[in-house]
């Protein structure tokens, strides 16, 4: 197993967990000590979504609208196309479904600066529930015109990804959870918008993942190796949009075989993203794991992980399965 250098030397060994919304409210207070144009928007969720920090520290550049998602993302397009950098912060299922159409008319349709932050998203928001636990989000933001969508894997790459959208031109999307997550990355592991990391190098199969499922990917990947020798690549797509299909191309000409791992819906996420430039460029047996068009339900993080299907387990047999499709 060729692993990259700037994974987490404790990857492997009880690693340390930590939420990747703390990493954006860290990110986000630094952000507004370095530029006065940084201003943020909240509905009700300071304390959730972690703005409490920038609020204290910036009253006057500190927006809460209250319950009223769809008026946040219309003053946000507003404060955007009057030169500020707009972080406006929710739960990823009131940032996208709730929102929907003042994302695509007044943000989108306009190209405003506005940086859509959400927590709270898939099935790892837990006990809330189903109505909740937002898995189509990945889908509907990257169907539209202008809009940039990430999905960081851990608190480092949160911190990053979180620096990186304030200076990125254009309507973008970050996706963040509730609960703490493995410490995959360093900070010597690059991070760049639209280009994907080799986070292992293997020659047998692939694994295409982002957000919550890139750490079952790698021990799935370790796993493979140890017990069934098969050699597995594993690439953190990070960005869905715009999507890095050079690299996904070129670990599928390597590798034959691809799986797709993410805390999604099976349509329209990182899957789809995965079939629609292989398709084109070149086709190649594809597996995946992701939540089969079903609501959630409440319960543990890791029980719903277990009852979905977004496990080490699923990934390995898919796995095994793809290299299999492809003899």
């Amino acid at each position: 197993m060729n692993a990259s250098k700037t994974l987490h030397p404790a990857l492997f060994d009880k690693p340390e967990k930590k939420a990747t919304r703390d990493a954006f409210g860290e990110a986000l207070l630094e952000l507004g000590k370095q530029n006065p144009n940084v201003v943020a928007l909240t509905a009700d969720l300071g304390e959730s979504v972690r703005t409490a920090a920038f609020e204290k520290a910036f009253p006057e550049r500190f927006f809460e609208v209250g319950i009223c998602e769809q008026f946040m993302m219309a003053a946000a397009a507003g404060l955007a196309l009057e030169g500020k950098i707009p972080f406006a912060t929710t739960f990823a299922n009131f940032g996208s479904g709730r929102v929907y159409d003042h994302v695509r008319q007044s943000v989108c349709y306009n190209r405003a600066n506005v940086k859509i932050a959400v927590t709270h998203a898939g099935l790892t928001l837990g006990e809330d529930g189903a109505t909740h636990q937002m898995l189509e989000d990945l889908g509907m933001m990257r169907t539209l015109p202008h809009m940039t969508v990430v999905n960081p894997c851990d608190f480092i790459e949160t911190r990053k990804a979180t620096f990186a959208v304030a200076t990125w031109k254009g309507p973008c999307y970050l996706r963040m959870g509730r609960s703490g997550v493995p410490m995959i990355t360093t900070e010597q592991t690059p991070f760049e918008i639209g280009k994907s990391n080799v986070l292992l190098e293997g020659s047998d199969a692939s694994i295409a993942a982002c957000g919550v499922m890139v750490y079952p990917a790698l021990v799935a990947a370790k796993e493979l190796e140890e017990k069934h020798k098969i050699s597995v690549e594993v690439v953190n797509h990070h960005t869905l949009k715009p999507f890095d299909a050079k690299q996904l191309v070129k670990s599928a000409k390597k590798c034959g075989a691809l799986v797709t791992a993410e805390e999604h819906q099976r349509t329209s996420g990182l899957r789809a993203a995965c079939a629609e430039v292989l398709s084109e460029s070149l086709p190649t047996p594809i597996q995946y794991v992701a939540v089969e068009d079903s609501f959630g339900e409440s319960g543990k993080p890791d029980q719903l992980l277990e009852k979905y299907g977004l496990t080490t387990a699923s990934i390995v047999k898919k796995a095994l399965a793809a290299v299999k499709m492809k003899k």
